[in-house]
């Protein structure tokens, strides 16, 4: 298999190559002006590696994935499109109302807690773009009002005239009944043809999103069409430097379903945290291979911390209330959590709490980045501290090729952190790492608690550049981290082994169980002929694309909910089609089992029926998946691979002379014992005086107490 996958982080970009057996690593510093560029570099960066030219290896590449984060930048920086909504007449204003929480969606608690400063966020499309169109369908999917094609030709007139260059239809029930939005985009096609004034995109509510839920699903169509054209020029840049150096195959985006799907079929909504949900999926798929069922994947990046559960060798775990930026989506998304902390979070003096020390979530992100890169920045982060204390290489970061000065780093802590305290600029920099060490432990902690688990039935995959430098400081109760030869560009890897995946929804309520007397639902035809219109779509979009039928695998997972509770949870369902009480009787069991492992067996409430919201259809073509190499033992002495040694200052003691090795010259089966530094190409693994590092037969390092 020849692919590359690609990662565009805050700071670096990532790169997985697999070309016949062989697997190259790279990184290259992300060009927030042009992702394009920073996309090339590291393509460049990977091909000179197996010393080819980008053309001739491009040219016999089969796949490549990508993960970004243009979305949210886009929606961050406020650059989107102006966009126009069309929704029925007298729902206008809903999506301004919006619903209970959206002063806080997207918030952290600090933000929630300051009362005083707390505003609705400015909408993405003001209301003098917003119009109703005179219709109405009623819930039962019923024409109680027709559509008025002449009222909807003047509101459409008045939004190009006043500017807007695309549009979102949204009506009341749509996904019921969908004729009068694929109406009003056919008006919007009549009126205004491409040699007039350019393509008009036009995104229909029920396209994106097939179930209940008026806010949430018109929030993810403006969401969608708002970041369609910044999108749309960023990947049309990237595709024609692909094909300008002889690339043919497949380009791929990375979903925060799990999955991926070509790129230019991709929805805006879907690429948001995908490069976390890679991370996830790539811990889901090592961790089966290597035998570890409950994993807590963590990856420390320049900007954020991000976290995600492997549970009993499961993944699907979706976000309750998912957040893009600052509002609410319907959109399916597996569910990771984000923290500020990461090598470029600036730390600071609370003067206002009485000289408090703060670590993020504010980041100096990758220009100018920290004080030590000598790029302007003024202000100390994590990094700054990494290097003050020993840890991290002035001289081998970015395997060198990125020297950095200790001297700016210990100014900068100087004057913004030890002189306002009042302590030594060692101790300043060693609070520095400790604090942030403590907000993740503390994420995790929560993240683990919250589910319902304890942490110490897990193991901790430490990935991203920084993962590996920190993993000692957050394990808390974990007793285990697993350290990777690609942990710098895991998230990349990630991507390597994800399969194409299509979600495709659909609301239909009906009770699977009835209330009190128990008795499963005979309404077989009802459900079959949901999921037999979600297949057939799929297979539709398959062929579409150009991908095959015979290979997709499709599966089934239902949102339920106990009768009594507003809120569904979603379950896999053993059954693709019911025709049986014994089928019926499968998914209710498989819902409860999931209901129990996911909040407690004390709220199970049978007796008050299983109601089913929405189907999921979820087809996967299977992609090709590497394997983990093994090797034979070369004992437990590490003395080949050691480098020398430098004063490193550790928690127990402050400076002691410390043993640095090779991470590429370690073996299968090598032990070092604490206090060590291994340094990597593209990160550092730090082994504190009461631990152990120990290579494993995969090659893989297990960091653990002794």
């Amino acid at each position: 298999m020849r692919s590359i996958d690609i990662d565009v982080g805050g700071t670096f970009t990532d790169l997985v190559m697999h070309y016949d057996g062989r697997i190259v690593y790279a990184k290259s510093p992300t060009t927030p002006f042009d992702l394009s560029v920073c996309f090339v570099n590291v393509i460049e960066e990977g091909a000179k590696q197996l010393g080819l030219d980008m053309p001739i290896l491009l040219s016999e590449m089969e796949i490549i994935r990508y993960s970004t984060t243009i979305a949210l930048n886009r929606l961050i920086q406020r650059q989107g499109s102006r966009m126009g909504l069309i929704t029925t007449e007298g729902h206008e204003d809903a999506i301004l109302i919006g619903n209970g929480p959206q002063w806080v969606d997207g918030t952290v608690v600090a933000e929630r807690r300051n009362l005083a400063k707390q505003n609705k966020p400015l909408p993405l499309i003001p209301r003098e773009f917003i119009v109703g169109a005179k219709e109405r369908v009623d819930c039962f999917g019923q024409v109680v009002r027709p559509l008025d094609e002449e009222d909807v030709r003047e509101k459409v007139r008045y939004l190009v005239d006043k500017g807007v260059r695309g549009f979102v239809v949204s009506l009341l029930w749509s996904f019921l009944n969908p004729g009068n939005e694929r109406r009003i985009r056919a008006i919007i096609r009549e009126e205004y043809k491409p040699y007039h004034i350019g393509y008009l995109p036009v995104v229909l509510g029920h396209e994106v999103v097939g179930k209940w839920g008026e806010y949430q699903r018109t929030m993810t169509a403006v969401l969608d069409a708002y970041l369609h054209r910044s999108m749309q020029i960023e990947l049309s840049a990237s595709w024609d430097r692909l094909r300008e150096n002889k690339y043919k195959g497949s380009f791929l985006m990375v979903h925060n379903t799990g999955g991926c799907a070509e790129v230019f079929k991709t929805a805006a909504s879907k690429t948001y945290n995908g490069g976390p949900v890679s991370g996830l999926m790539g811990s889901y798929y090592i961790g089966k291979e290597i035998g570890f069922k409950n994993v807590v994947a963590s990856d420390v990046g320049g900007t954020s911390f991000d976290i995600g559960l492997v549970v009993e060798e499961s993944v699907r775990s979706y976000d309750f209330r998912p957040i893009i930026d600052t509002w609410m989506t319907a959109t399916t998304m597996i569910k990771t959590t984000s923290i500020g902390a990461g090598g470029g979070s600036i730390a600071r003096v609370n003067r206002l709490l009485g000289n408090k020390l703060e670590v993020g979530p504010q980041s100096a992100g990758a220009l100018p980045g920290p004080a030590c890169y000598g790029l302007g920045g003024t202000e100390p982060t994590v990094t700054d501290a990494d290097v003050v204390l020993g840890y991290v290489n002035p001289e081998f970061y970015f395997e060198g090729k990125m020297k950095l000065d200790k001297e700016l780093a210990l100014r900068a802590i100087k004057r913004k952190i030890a002189d306002p305290l009042g302590i030594d600029v060692y101790e300043a920099a060693g609070a520095i790492r400790k604090l942030v060490d403590r907000n993740m432990e503390s994420a995790i902690k929560k993240e683990v608690h919250l589910r319902g688990y304890s942490p110490e039935d897990f193991v901790i995959f430490s990935f991203g550049g920084g993962g590996p430098t920190h993993a000692e400081g957050y394990m808390g109760d974990i007793s285990k981290a697993v350290i990777f030869p690609f942990s710098p560009v895991f998230s990349a890897f990630g991507a390597s082994i994800m399969d194409i995946i299509h979600l495709y929804e659909r609301t239909n309520t009906m009770f699977l169980m009835e209330p009190a007397t128990g008795k499963y639902t005979d309404q077989y035809e009802d459900f079959n002929k949901v999921v037999e219109k979600l297949v057939e779509k799929a297979k539709r979009d398959l062929i579409a694309e150009g991908l095959p039928v015979d290979q997709a695998v499709f599966s089934l997972e239902l949102d339920l909910l106990y009768g009594g509770q507003i809120h569904e949870k979603r379950s896999s369902s053993p059954r693709l089609f019911i025709k049986n009480p014994d089928d019926v009787k499968a998914i209710c069991d498989e819902f409860e089992k999931e209901f129990r492992e996911s909040f407690s067996p004390f709220a199970v409430n049978r007796e008050g029926g299983v109601i089913l919201r929405n189907f999921i259809v979820k087809v996967t073509i299977p992609t090709e998946k590497v394997k983990l190499p093994t090797y034979q033992s070369s004992g437990s002495n590490p003395s080949a691979a050691l480098k020398g040694s430098r004063d490193v200052w550790w928690r127990d003691g402050g400076f002691r002379t410390t043993s640095i090795y090779n991470f590429d010259a370690l073996c299968s089966g090598n032990m070092i014992e604490g206090p060590a530094v291994i340094e990597a190409k593209y990160t550092t693994v730090v082994v504190p005086p009461e631990m152990r590092y120990q290579v494993e037969e995969h090659g893989l390092g297990i960091l653990h107490r002794v």
